[in-house]
């Protein structure tokens, strides 16, 4: 039986008690972050064992890689890419797509030489004057049709490259007024602000795999819950307005807007229609708390989870990286 969670892991390797305590745990999938990444050897072999411990050769391993701030995998052993805004400042609404899609597809070819399957991205958020900067050059522009191009070209280069794209922060982490990484942020504006502006690239990129839910309070939806923890926001608004019927994960439950114990985060989450739960940070005590208010992955969730792994399928055609990330710097380069 296979638990409906993605759980992180400590350092670089595992330890024999990581490994007992994920093969007795089953989750469906893991999470990646600097302090597991240190060369491709060593990601490779933590990829290979992750999957043991398991014994699923295709269990979902995740990372968030967006480019700019947000990239776990960095030099001296890969390569760098720009932020999301990047892509717009150096093509603009109309090249700027096709740019973002080759950042995309390279990524997707890092990734996949390591074992990593699902990258946390595009991020469909749409920043708004005077919104906290956590999202801000992650987010590829201020329009909602815009940020939609750049979403839909970035999740395709990563499936062409054989990687699953997580669209989020669903339904809209662009007005936030506080990181949610510290606080729980709370937005005022109005049901039908929402709908013309943060929904639209949600709603325009609906037939994708996978979304990760927003930890923020809509104060027009549910003035007590942040989406990720109210079934209002999750069947009203992510299943209903937006139209997504695919995979939805939490965000970090460890992340400070959410508040109670870590068993009670992950009840909540589950209980609002959340699929899978999501606990990045690899501290056993905490993971224990998660797995005791955490289902086995059966129902329309399973469903969900296996059809968003059936999306995935090998690389597309040949691919030479070193041509691509040429044509790619030459890109970035001539707007420069």
């Amino acid at each position: 039986m296979t638990l409906a969670l993605i759980l992180g892991c400590a350092g670089p390797t595992l330890s024999p008690e990581e490994a007992a305590f994920f093969r007795e745990v089953q989750p469906w999938g893991f999470i990646l972050f600097k302090r597991n990444v240190e060369t491709p050897e060593q990601v490779r072999a933590l990829t290979t064992a992750l999957r043991e411990t398991v014994g699923r050769a295709d269990a979902p391993i995740l990372i968030d890689q967006e480019g700019g701030r947000v990239q776990r995998m960095t030099r001296p052993h890969w390569q760098t890419y720009p932020s999301s805004r990047a892509y717009f400042r150096a093509g603009g609404p109309e090249g700027g797509p096709a740019l973002a899609h080759l950042g995309a597809r390279l990524m997707a070819h890092d990734l996949a030489q390591v074992g990593i399957n699902v990258d946390c991205a595009p991020v469909l958020d749409v920043p708004v004057p005077g919104a906290h900067d956590v999202i801000g050059d992650r987010a590829y522009g201020t329009d909602p049709a815009v940020v939609a191009a750049f979403g839909r070209a970035v999740a395709e280069g990563l499936m062409a490259g054989g990687v699953l794209p997580v669209m989020k922060h669903m339904p809209g982490h662009g007005r936030a007024g506080a990181d949610s990484h510290h606080a729980l942020p709370v937005v005022a504006a109005g049901l039908d602000d929402l709908e013309a502006h943060d929904f639209q690239p949600f709603r325009a990129l609906a037939d994708l795999p996978m979304a990760m839910s927003a930890h923020v309070v809509f104060r027009a939806l549910d003035p007590e819950n942040p989406a990720t923890t109210s079934a209002t926001v999750i069947r009203e608004v992510v299943r209903g307005r937006i139209g997504f019927s695919g995979l939805l994960m939490t965000d970090d439950l460890s992340m400070n807007a959410l508040s109670g114990t870590f068993r009670e985060r992950a009840a909540a989450a589950f209980r609002a229609g959340c699929d899978i739960g999501l606990h990045c940070n690899g501290v056993r005590a905490e993971m224990e708390e998660v797995v005791a208010a955490s289902p086995v992955l059966s129902g329309q969730a399973l469903r969900r989870a296996d059809a968003a792994l059936a999306r995935l399928s090998p690389a597309q055609a040949a691919f030479d990286p070193a041509e691509a990330r040429a044509r790619l710097d030459a890109g970035l380069a001539a707007a420069a």
